[in-house]
């Protein structure tokens, strides 16, 4: 007996014949259209504060420049709080203000790229993102998980 998901298509069909899609209702901070449909802006609701963690690695690159270019990143950007930083990796942790968790994760995820020829960083990819809102990042402080407040500021080894 096969098993697959309800609506799952075989692997010798290709398309979307005999599979439907259904939506689901947007949540209360979602203004309605005229026609009751949900439209893409967040009702009354002003920028929050989101806490990033931006994790990068990729081959060796000597510890000094590693440093440096974080270090610059900083200067360039002094909303980081913190960056640590290995040979061949790095972590860096810092507070976005953004209108949603998208919107956040987009700005955090374009950090690294744009910034990597005026920082002269090294040629590392992103592989791993977090995004937590405010109140989350406390519970978990309150409650001894999650990353520990960011102090010391600044740019250390891990």
């Amino acid at each position: 007996m096969r098993r697959a998901r309800p609506g799952a298509v075989s692997k010798g069909s290709r398309g979307s014949a005999g599979r439907a899609l259904t939506s689901v209702a947007a949540g209360e901070t979602y203004e309605q259209g005229a026609a009751g449909e949900p439209t893409d802006t967040v009702a009354e609701e002003g920028p929050r504060l989101w806490h990033i963690t931006l994790s990068v690695s990729g081959a060796e690159a000597p510890l000094a420049e590693v440093r440096r270019g974080l270090e610059q990143l900083a200067h360039d950007h002094p909303f980081l709080l913190t960056s640590r930083y290995a040979v061949d990796h790095a972590e860096i942790r810092y507070w976005e203000e953004a209108r949603d968790l998208h919107d956040a994760a987009a700005v955090a995820l374009r950090l690294w790229g744009e910034h990597r020829q005026t920082s002269q960083l090294p040629p590392w990819e992103i592989v791993g993102l977090e995004v937590i809102d405010r109140q989350t990042y406390h519970q978990r402080i309150a409650e001894g998980y999650g990353p520990l407040p960011a102090t010391p500021v600044g740019v250390h080894p891990f």
